[in-house]
């Protein structure tokens, strides 16, 4: 499993990947050092820059862009039977892949979130603790998702933005319902629920915090293991 992480680490930061995933992430530091509108300031900050663009775009981009590359580089070059020739259980091949975007990304997105934040809400230690949370658990959530996606489609990167700004962002937003289906919805409610004062703005907009926790742990697993068993039943040249 080590062999198998180290080598997708080196394959995920390539220069231009990494240049392009650090400066997308780090948007929201640069803008949260744009002065808000007086007593709305903060509403503003939350509900265009932490909603908006940091849970809504930054966050699922970079997470994406590394996870549908863990299968995904391997495949288009055709180097997965290489991998495949290791007589490991395959599920020791999948958590490697999903690790390595976790690794990368996660500290791109909590740092990210939680220097903005802080600089947005005026050093409010527990709403950035809050954020920083509610991120890596999103993180974590969205490269289970799109490391399986990476592995059914060399498509995948294109049809993960379509989902991310069609599902995640249009549908969610206006259709109650399906931010329980939604990770950008779990990311949201588990901030409000790790923080109900700081983030109170978003009261009228999350799902309960239980179902956003339940939920996420149950994509996450649930994307795993269809991973595994992709991996269990797919050919390979």
């Amino acid at each position: 499993m080590t062999q198998i992480l180290t080598l997708t680490l080196r394959q995920l930061t390539g220069k231009w990947r990494v240049i392009l995933t650090v400066l997308l992430a780090f948007i929201p530091v640069g803008l949260a050092f744009v002065p808000g509108d007086g007593a709305d300031a903060d509403q503003e900050f939350i509900d265009g820059l932490l909603d908006g663009l940091l849970v809504g775009v930054i966050m699922p981009l970079v997470t994406i862009a590394l996870a549908t590359a863990a299968f995904g580089n391997e495949i288009e070059d055709k180097t997965l039977s290489y991998v495949f020739l290791k007589p490991v259980a395959r599920w020791r091949i999948a958590i490697p892949k999903f690790l390595a975007s976790v690794v990368i990304a996660a500290p791109l997105a909590v740092v990210s979130g939680s220097v903005a934040t802080y600089i947005g809400l005026d050093g409010d230690l527990r709403t950035t603790l809050a954020v920083a949370l509610a991120l890596l658990v999103g993180v974590i959530t969205y490269a289970s998702v799109f490391t399986w996606a990476g592995l059914i489609t060399t498509r995948a990167l294109p049809f993960a933005i379509v989902y991310v700004f069609l599902w995640e962002g249009l549908l969610s937003t206006f259709i109650g319902g399906v931010r329980y289906l939604s990770v950008r919805g779990y990311t949201l409610a588990m901030m409000n629920g790790l923080d109900e004062n700081g983030l109170e703005t978003l009261s009228d907009r999350v799902i309960e915090f239980p179902a956003a926790l339940v939920g996420a742990a149950l994509v996450a697993v649930a994307f795993l293991l269809l991973t595994v068993y992709r991996l269990r039943k797919m050919d390979v040249p």
